[in-house]
């Protein structure tokens, strides 16, 4: 029995990828060189580009459902924290030869998946081989609503500062993965390597924070280096008190009292969470809008006057937490 013979790159595309471009008319069913579609009257496309590495930010042998999943949400995340809402997105894949059929049909299962469940489509890309590791990159379009995308530089002193959901699982969840953080009960260690590999982009909350958010971004480099980034833009400092700041159970049971593992969960990165400054007059709305989006919405710390970027987290008894860094630095 002679094998079947593999697939070029536009029987790739064929098999894995004309399904994905199915439900968006402007991939034009994947058979030009480029999409075209329309923006509707009073709205405004947000663009925004994500690359991920083998080796770099996920494990070669990751289930490819989970390596799709990752790249399609962070790019999401980018969208939400600038309150837009999902549209479209294009792929380009750069695949060693000896990436098989078998992975691509898992990864496409994954983006179809999550196509489904953010209501987002495959306008186009590129397919190429790579004699290094995979390489990925999604640029996502979403709109929002003209002249109301929410901004870093929003940010005013006295501001409160909030954050979606719950922070530190993911850089937990990697010392998991790494087998540096022994966690004994699996239901915890499923939980963090879940939010590791699956972040959960807040799509449905980002375009409701029009309006109630001054100041916004997500928060993938770290907690404190994101809110130094928002803080630097809108030209302000920060405190935050690490106590407000949301943790699972999962996340409070695996730092149990350990202050380099608090430290790691402020400033690991790979959250997803939104990150965004509001005034006093907003709580309600906040308020609001947990109840009825069901994403928990925490006020971790204020806007104050000082150097722009600075950020100071104080520990239960108001003392400044020393951090060994900030976040994650790609150089």
């Amino acid at each position: 029995m002679t094998n079947p013979p593999l697939l070029g790159e536009f029987g790739r595309i064929a098999r894995f990828f004309k399904p994905l471009a199915a439900g968006f008319a402007g991939a034009r069913g994947l058979r030009d060189d480029a999409a075209v579609f329309a923006v509707p009257e009073g709205r405004e496309l947000v663009v925004t580009t994500d690359a991920t590495v083998a080796g770099v930010h996920f494990f070669p042998d990751d289930d490819p459902g989970d390596i799709a999943a990752k790249l399609l949400r962070t790019n999401l995340s980018d969208l939400a924290a600038m309150g837009a809402e999902p549209l479209a997105y294009t792929l380009v894949t750069a695949l060693p030869r000896g990436v098989g059929e078998e992975w691509l049909a898992g990864f496409a299962a994954g983006l179809g998946e999550d196509q489904r469940r953010f209501g987002i489509g495959l306008a186009g890309g590129d397919s190429v081989s790579t004699g290094g590791p995979i390489t990925l990159s999604v640029t996502a379009f979403g709109l929002v609503l003209t002249g109301r995308a929410l901004p870093r530089w929003g940010g005013r002193i006295g501001d409160g500062l909030f954050v979606t959901g719950s922070i530190g699982d993911a850089a937990l969840g990697l010392q998991v993965a790494f087998g540096k953080l022994d966690i004994p009960d699996e239901t915890t260690r499923a939980h963090l390597l879940r939010r590791l590999r699956r972040p959960d982009p807040r799509t449905g909350l980002g375009p409701r924070l029009i309006g109630v958010a001054s100041g916004a971004l997500d928060v993938s480099d770290g907690l404190v280096a994101d809110l130094g980034h928002l803080c630097e833009e809108s030209g302000c400092a920060a405190v935050i008190e690490a106590k407000r700041v949301p943790l699972s159970e999962a996340a409070r049971g695996a730092i149990d009292g350990d202050p380099a593992r608090l430290a790691l969960a402020l400033t690991g990165g790979d959250d997803y969470e939104l990150l965004f400054s509001a005034p006093e007059s907003a709580r309600d709305a906040l308020a609001a809008l947990a109840r009825d989006s069901g994403v928990p919405i925490t006020e971790i710390g204020v806007l104050t006057e000082g150097q722009p970027g600075a950020v100071t987290v104080r520990d239960e008894q108001g003392r400044v937490l020393e951090l060994p860094r900030h976040g994650w630095d790609h150089f």
